[in-house]
């Protein structure tokens, strides 16, 4: 019981410390609402496992230059769902095809929100492009006009003359370059190439002059940055550190940049005169200004959400198709018995025509397989495009905290070889008489995503890459420069926005058909 005075006494004595120290008072109070919160947080969650994480970068050391290859090897001994932390930022990465079903389809509506990093922030106008816009009504109404008004398989097949105009330029100079059998930068010609189809397409015209080098040098620009490290994104707090770094002036320069120039093309559109009596050749920026004077849309949209969504489809088609081309050639050269069998398909089926026609890429069922077979061994985008998860879920019995961000490492799944016979080996054959396809309904074959943040520009990225593939495998033979061979290909990637070869492939092109195409 004499405990009891002794209490009371020290209570008293705390009182007055605490009237008459008002820090020793906040310090207190702060302490509390620590403990409270520990209490409260003190509920056990059944969180993926994860690998030991160092104080303040967390799990950042494991990344390396390569992460999806990073994060491959660590889920053979953490498992398919693993949760990281990319310095303060959670971050879920999947790699297993059963977790990404889940994900994109059975609980698509709880995932369905994307990441907003920096760079897209910015470049992106708030992220009102498609790819990144948050889910709601503005994103649905987006992804409605895309699927229903600029990227039908109708809407596709009319931009055939812009394919062949430009097919038509690259096979002239490749040409050229043949006569003094000298080598081609192969690799730089079909960025060149995709980013002239695909400005053709979305912006009507194709820019050879001025306009163009300026827009494909920002274009390029920008697809750094967004496949760059900003310190802001995985240390909120520390964002000024990007400005010191002069990641924030290079954003902001570019972003400039862009602005002013797709400003400028936007106004030469509304100024012209579209091409009206004949709509099967409008291009993405006419449908889109027709829709909005037309009053056409549920939601009116603004000049800076119809620059998000055109430099959204420049940026990740141009970077896409090019890639994958790039890696088509190379795995070809590396496999001469499969390039020998693509070449045979695709000059029996043009036969001796001036030129290569839509039609007759439709037939060509071994070159659908080698671009299948290509987007399986190295797609665009190794991870999916990442997810935010804005309130806490249930995954596989796991629990995952709201703010995590998903990782689905594609790359990894498509190499996974419990899905897969010889999954590192370039087997074209795998998909002949298959019905595996990358459309989003196979989850082991995921290249363009599924569910509702799917790709929509599935058909426009593989008709252009088909069909210029086609056109480099009919008119010429193609040899390595040097007398270099097989053994001397250099097969490494460098990932950024998408992972694309680390040096870019060079050849000896041999003109094959005596007529010059036209």
């Amino acid at each position: 019981m004499a405990l009891i005075p002794q209490l009371l006494e020290r209570c008293q004595e705390f009182y007055r410390i605490t009237l008459i120290n008002p820090f020793f008072f906040s310090l207190l109070f702060l302490c509390l609402l620590f403990l409270l919160k520990s209490i409260k947080g003190g509920v056990k969650l059944n969180l993926p496992p994860a690998p030991p994480r160092l104080p303040i970068i967390g799990h950042i050391h494991l990344l390396g230059t390569l992460p999806y290859r990073s994060f491959k090897s660590l889920s053979k001994t953490y498992g398919p769902i693993m949760l990281l932390y990319l310095g303060r930022v959670p971050t879920l990465v999947v790699t297993s095809e059963e977790v990404a079903k889940e994900i994109m389809k059975t609980q698509d509506m709880v995932f369905v929100n994307r990441a907003r990093p920096r760079a897209a922030e910015t470049l992106l106008y708030g992220c009102r492009d498609i790819g990144f816009a948050p889910y709601g009504e503005y994103w649905r109404q987006m992804r409605r006009i895309c699927v229903l008004k600029l990227l039908t398989p109708e809407r596709v097949q009319s931009f055939h003359f812009v394919r062949e105009e430009v097919a038509v330029e690259l096979m002239e100079l490749i040409r050229c370059a043949s006569l003094n059998g000298a080598s081609i930068k192969l690799g730089e010609m079909l960025i060149y190439t995709s980013s002239s189809i695909v400005s053709g397409c979305v912006l009507g015209r194709v820019y050879f002059g001025k306009n163009k080098k300026r827009f494909d040098e920002l274009g390029r620009t920008a697809t750094e940055l967004l496949g760059g490290f900003f310190f802001g994104d995985f240390f909120p707090s520390f964002g000024w550190v990007d400005v010191l770094t002069g990641k924030v002036k290079s954003l902001n320069d570019t972003s400039e940049g862009l602005d002013a120039l797709l400003d400028e093309m936007i106004e030469e559109h509304r100024s012209s005169k579209h091409n009206d009596d004949q709509p099967d050749k409008l291009s993405v920026i006419e449908i889109l200004l027709q829709l909005q004077k037309e009053g056409m849309l549920d939601n009116d949209i603004t000049q800076n959400d119809l620059k998000a969504i055109l430099l959204d489809m420049f940026i990740g088609a141009t970077n896409t198709t090019s890639a994958t081309m790039e890696w088509a050639m190379t795995q070809l050269m590396k496999n001469p018995n499969k390039m020998k069998k693509a070449q045979e398909e695709v000059r029996r089926v043009v036969g001796n025509k001036m030129k290569v026609d839509h039609d007759d890429v439709d037939q060509m069922d071994y070159l659908k397989c080698v671009v299948k077979e290509i987007l399986r061994l190295h797609p665009p985008g190794p991870f999916l495009i990442p997810r935010e998860l804005i309130q806490s879920a249930k995954l596989k019995g796991y629990d995952i905290p709201p703010k995590t961000i998903i990782y689905i490492n594609a790359w990894a799944i498509q190499r996974d070889p419990k899905l897969w016979d010889k999954p590192e080996e370039f087997l074209p054959e795998r998909f002949m008489n298959n019905p595996i396809d990358f459309r989003g309904q196979d989850f082991q074959f995921i290249p363009f995503g599924s569910g509702r943040r799917g790709c929509p520009g599935i058909s426009f990225a593989t008709i252009l890459i088909e069909y210029v593939l086609a056109n480099l495998l009919y008119w010429f033979d193609w040899k390595f420069p040097g007398g270099a061979g097989v053994k001397d290909l250099d097969m490494n990637e460098v990932y950024g926005l998408v992972a694309h070869k680390k040096i870019p492939i060079e050849l000896i092109p041999v003109l094959h058909s005596p007529i010059s195409p036209k």
